[in-house]
Order: structure tokens, then C-alpha cells, then sequence
């Protein structure tokens, strides 16, 4: 990491405050009353309520019925109505504004996470804000593949991209571990297992969905890259999202959590 880097990193963390707590923590200190979207709630939306709009890619009929192949009773009564639905995932469907959006666990599932971002900023009303929860690389299945860089977000953003990679799709399907977030916290990481034949079928799924999308992870953060990626993306003036504060991975958790606000980047 380059001189210029670690200032931006060390001066977020001084001035805004970092925490370690929960989820629930996380979503709670979410303003009351505030107008709220959720991006990809699936099956168990983090916030419900009145104020609460749903988008995702599957309509709640679509996601009852991945509820009923999971065979989980309590997963189809949990499956709230969608509001705003596209199957490419595009948010330019959704005709309002809202005080916060919040998503978990869908922003590494970005085709292309500059347009993400900057959609997202386009739905905020001003002073909103977006709460993001992020998988933590380390502690999950994706803990021996490498940390996304500023370079492939950018060539993916530039190539137009309309479904995800081969790379993506061998690296999810080969390349992940075991999901244990405790065991990676202990350093017991395992191993890939039939890597051969997991890469044989990995190919064979790409071929087969014959430029469909296969929905895998795109991008693989830590709580220090995500910062860097988002902060360099505003200072470059691709996005108008910045980071106003981040909190760290909790001891045997599996994720971080990060607020972006519209602001130009120190």
C-alpha cells in the first residue's frame, strides 16, 4: 500500500469512531423513522417495518419457491414482498428516494460494483446514507483467494460487463474453503479439497449457462481494502459515495460493517 493509502486509511479510523458490535447493533443505530430500501433481502430482510421497500432480483413468489427447493417452512413465511424487482439487478427500476439503503451480503455479488455505487448514491435523499454489511474474507470460504484491487473493480466497470467472469465463477465453485468463521478465527483455515474435479465441473457450468449470469462473489474484501477501494473510486470521481465510518470484524463473526454517505473524499 502506497504512502498516500495509509493516510487516507489512518485518518478515517481517526476520525471516525470504530466500533466492534453486533449486527443487530448495526442495524439499530439505523435513525428512527428513517425511509428505508434493502437490496436483496431474499429470504430474511435485516430491516422490517412500514418504512421498508424491498429490491431484488426474484419476485416473492420466485423467492418462495427457492424457499420450498431449500425445504425451510420458516424461510417462506419469512419471504417479504419485493417492491421494485430486476433480474439484471438494476437499480435504475426504483422511482423514489430514500434516507438510507442497506444491504447484506449483496455487494460482493456485484457484476459491477462502480454502477452499484453510484446508483446507490442516486437513491439517497440528501444526507442518506448506505449500511453495508460485508463478508470479511478471511473468516469465510472465500479465505484463500486474493483481496479484490482497485484495478479489477475498474476493468470490470469499463468492460461493461453483463454476467460474472470464468475467474469468478472457478474461484467460487474451486477455490473456497470451509465457512466456519471460528475455526479461520483460530487460524484453522482447512484446505481445498478436489480441486481437479471441482474445477472440471466449475467449467462446465460456465459453458452450460452460455453467457447467462451465474450468481457467485465478484469481490472479496477486507475491512482496510474496502476502505481503500471506496475511498480511492470518490476521490477519482467515479462515485459520490465516501466512507463515514467503519467497524471492524468481531472476534468469531464473519463480517464488517461500513456507512457511506455522499461527500468528496479527504
Amino acid at each position: 500500500m502506497n504512502l498516500l493509502l495509509e493516510r487516507i486509511l489512518d485518518k478515517v479510523k481517526r476520525i471516525f469512531k470504530i466500533k466492534s458490535y453486533s449486527r443487530e447493533d448495526f442495524i439499530n443505530s439505523i435513525p428512527h423513522g428513517a425511509s428505508v430500501l434493502e437490496i436483496g433481502p431474499f429470504f430474511k430482510p435485516v430491516c422490517r417495518g412500514a418504512n421498508v421497500k424491498y429490491f431484488d432480483i426474484l419476485n416473492q413468489e420466485e423467492l418462495k419457491e427457492r424457499a420450498i427447493g431449500i425445504g425451510s417452512k420458516e424461510l417462506i413465511e419469512a419471504t417479504p414482498f419485493i417492491h421494485f424487482v430486476s433480474p439484471i439487478g438494476d437499480l435504475g427500476v426504483i422511482d423514489e428516494k430514500f434516507d438510507v439503503i442497506i444491504s447484506s451480503h449483496a455487494i460482493e455479488h456485484q457484476l459491477d460494483l462502480v454502477n452499484h455505487l453510484k446508483s446507490v448514491g442516486n437513491l439517497l435523499e440528501n444526507g442518506g446514507a448506505y449500511y453495508v454489511l460485508v463478508p470479511d474474507k478471511r473468516y469465510s470460504f472465500d479465505h484463500f483467494i486474493a483481496v479484490s484491487s482497485i484495478a479489477e473493480v475498474l476493468h470490470y466497470h469499463f468492460e461493461k460487463r453483463k454476467a460474472h467472469s470464468l475467474k469468478s465463477v472457478i474461484e467460487h465453485r474451486a477455490l473456497t474453503t470451509h465457512d466456519s468463521p471460528f475455526r479461520h478465527w483460530r487460524n484453522d483455515h482447512g484446505s481445498i479439497q478436489n480441486l481437479k474435479d471441482r474445477i472440471r465441473n466449475a467449467l462446465k457450468e460456465y459453458e452450460n449457462a452460455n453467457g447467462k449470469n451465474i450468481d457467485v462473489h465478484a469481490w472479496y474484501f477486507t475491512p482496510d481494502s474496502f476502505v481503500e477501494i471506496i475511498q480511492l473510486l470518490n476521490q477519482l470521481d467515479f462515485i459520490e459515495l465516501s466512507v463515514k465510518e467503519i467497524i471492524p470484524t468481531k472476534y468469531g463473526s464473519v463480517e464488517f460493517f461500513a456507512v457511506l454517505t455522499k461527500s468528496k473524499s479527504i
